[in-house]
């Protein structure tokens, strides 16, 4: 399995969730377990790009993936954009959702860029990233604590050329 850029050979049973396989195999806790059920978001991961669940995903579907977490995210330890952006704007208070709200905010930037619609749009048609927009399009990460404000500055500050 690929990484954050590094190969890992895992001998896990098929029933083994991505989320697990990466917490307790490989030792990445950014990914948080935090519903287990797909509804909260903590876990949200990138295969491939695209933003997923991984507490919903097993590991042996991802095989030949590349997984990015949180911690793969930074690049010669410069942090992504949207991690200092969210750095900048508070968009977090216990962090327990951060990982995952930044990694959907990675994805969700980039479904946007790629003219994907969303409930709000209501078509292909590249609309603007409004605040509605934004909240539509990140409705699948809760933050218990309500950082919303701040997590919403962050992206709008990244989207805004």
């Amino acid at each position: 399995m690929r990484v954050n850029g590094v190969v890992h050979s895992l001998d896990v049973e098929p029933w083994v969730s991505l989320l697990d396989a990466l917490r307790e195999r490989l030792g990445l806790t950014g990914p948080k377990k935090g519903c287990d059920q797909g509804a909260c978001g903590a876990c949200t991961v990138l295969a491939d790009g695209v933003r997923i669940n991984a507490c919903l995903a097993l590991a042996v579907q991802y095989a030949d993936k590349e997984i990015t977490t949180i911690e793969g995210l930074a690049q010669g330890g410069e942090l992504h954009p949207v991690q200092q952006a969210f750095i900048r704007h508070d968009g977090f208070q216990c962090g327990y959702c951060t990982s995952g709200q930044i990694c959907s905010a990675v994805a969700m930037l980039a479904e946007h860029a790629a003219g994907m619609p969303s409930v709000v749009s209501g078509s292909a048609a590249r609309a603007e990233l409004t605040d509605a927009e934004i909240r539509e399009r990140m409705s699948g990460n809760l933050c218990r604590c309500g950082a919303y404000n701040g997590i919403l500055d962050a992206i709008r500050e990244v989207a805004t050329p």
